[in-house]
């Protein structure tokens, strides 16, 4: 059987930095976000060609501040607003369907210094938040109905650290809710926005420069987490042991120790995910689960394993940001430091 194939579909040069990307919901068009060699914030959108074998940039918002991240996943797809996170640590929220350039409004200063990252939970249930992690080592949750004051404030409770990686998860009803963040010094902590308490926590050894849960909207099953040294893990979160917590695989990747900047499940299939790295390299991974999730009492989780499909070096350069298309399945978009925002296509991914 042939393997699927990661195809660099369309390569596009930009005369600033991108540091984000995301597929519009429900459509053909894509933004990018960054920085221009004068300080200032860029966000461009774009639409793929009506033949598919080009980009063409509809419109371009201009920020006062470099943009750091951006997500869709806080609001509806019918509204398609994007949440933006920048460098003077305010968070921004933009109508992209209206072609809105300036925010429809913003929280300045939300943090004391750049926002790391950013994600949002709008799409299932519960109230639409956001979920932000700054360099000023502050987790912060806030209520877009609320907007001005965080509902919660996550503080480094041994000096600062910063925060890299955050993802919102476990929304399966109207009362749960976690926020896994992750921190440069490979610390990792699950937090509880139920009973506003820590779950979870351990350290990964390296620095986590991505989280994702494998779905938002359903109970915690997978998380994946991206380091540094070229290493990810997929913690099983399933099943928590009172000692030995979450059972995890981590998987080092044989070409290189360059940091893993980005990992994302497939969205049509949650137990194929990719990997981007900071020598060019996309790789795409199955999970293959155990044939028990959990043993013994109390119940221990079981860690399953992961099998390499495919990899392809696209740049010379780390790739700093990657978003799949969540309608059409292998579509994505990646960005990295040599300037250049790419179209990717991967192959025969529903044979897998």
């Amino acid at each position: 059987m042939d393997k699927p194939r990661i195809i660099e579909h369309i390569s596009k040069p930009l005369n600033w930095t991108i540091n984000d990307c995301k597929w519009v919901p429900s459509s053909a068009r894509f933004v990018a976000a960054g920085g221009v060699a004068r300080g200032t914030g860029c966000l461009q959108v774009y639409a793929l060609s009506d033949d598919g074998k080009d980009v063409n940039m509809l419109y371009e918002i201009e920020n006062k501040h470099p943009i750091k991240c951006c997500t869709f996943e806080a609001t509806g797809i019918e509204e398609r607003h994007l949440a933006c996170g920048d460098f003077d640590g305010n968070v921004l929220l933009y109508d992209i369907s209206k072609q809105a350039k300036q925010p429809i409004f913003k929280i300045e200063h939300a943090h004391s210094q750049i926002i790391n990252c950013i994600d949002g939970c709008g799409l299932s249930y519960g109230p639409p938040e956001i979920a932000t992690g700054s360099r000023d080592g502050c987790v912060k949750i806030w209520d877009l109905r609320q907007k001005q004051k965080p509902i919660v404030s996550l503080e480094p409770s041994n000096g600062k650290v910063d925060c890299w990686a955050v993802c919102l998860g476990n929304s399966f009803n109207a009362n749960e809710r976690v926020c896994a963040s992750g921190y440069e010094n490979g610390d990792l902590k699950i937090f509880d926005l139920r009973t506003n308490s820590i779950l979870w926590e351990t350290n990964l050894k390296n620095g986590i420069c991505s989280l994702q849960f494998d779905r938002r909207d359903i109970e915690m099953n997978k998380l994946l987490a991206t380091t540094l040294e070229g290493r990810f893990n997929v913690l099983d979160m399933r099943t928590r042991h009172p000692e030995k917590g979450y059972a995890s695989v981590s998987e080092k990747l044989k070409e290189n120790t360059s940091t893993i900047w980005m990992g994302r499940h497939l969205p049509q299939n949650r137990d194929v995910f990719l990997v981007a790295s900071g020598s060019g390299l996309l790789s795409l991974y199955k999970y293959n689960y155990p044939s028990e999730r959990k043993i013994g009492n109390p119940p221990e989780g079981v860690a399953g394993t992961v099998s390499l499909i495919q990899k392809q070096t696209i740049s010379s350069q780390p790739i700093c940001c990657f978003d799949w298309n969540r309608d059409k399945e292998g579509l994505a978009v990646a960005g990295a430091l040599d300037q250049c925002l790419r179209v990717i296509v991967c192959t025969k991914l529903n044979l897998l």
